[in-house]
């Protein structure tokens, strides 16, 4: 009986130490799984850190180009408020509308083209408008080069 008992010993111990086994192995693929994950984690985190600074610095780089365009426009406002320049309408007169007209004034007589007072200001709002719907464009067109030509990254993990 000893001896049955001494193997049935033996086969148990044999049985918890398979046991054993499988539970590490079990624990290793789980600890494989959760570092892979980890990982996977961790690479989408870095790309989202740099595509935020890819934004901001795309951000940054329009702001800059916007306050400077506004600047400009509002140094020539100043200037045209002051006298300092003149604003001034690019504009032509054909020579036959102008004979074929009634009196005796000519293309001579008449002075520069330029905006009337009241026009001035709606002058210097559509450049700004202009300078900032621009720069909203070109920050846009930045932003999809940026993030729309990249597919999105995943875990890889069903939900």
């Amino acid at each position: 009986m000893s001896v049955l008992l001494k193997t049935l010993a033996s086969v148990c111990m044999c049985l918890a130490m398979v046991n054993l086994m499988l539970q590490r192995d079990s624990a290793r693929s789980e600890r494989d799984l959760a570092l892979s994950e980890r990982n996977a984690v961790i690479r989408i985190a870095n790309e989202t850190a740099e595509r935020l600074a890819t934004a901001a610095a795309n951000d940054l780089k329009h702001t800059q180009e916007l306050s400077h365009a506004l600047k400009a426009n509002q140094d020539l406002r100043l200037a045209v408020d002051d006298g300092r320049r003149r604003l001034l309408v690019k504009a032509t007169c054909p020579t036959a509308a102008v004979r074929a007209a009634a009196g005796a004034g000519g293309v001579v007589d008449g002075g520069t083209a330029e905006l009337a007072a009241d026009a001035r200001s709606d002058y210097f709002t559509l450049r700004d408008q202009l300078a900032r719907s621009k720069q909203m464009i070109l920050g846009l067109q930045d932003h999809v080069r940026s993030f729309c030509n990249t597919q999105p990254t995943t875990t890889g993990t069903a939900p």
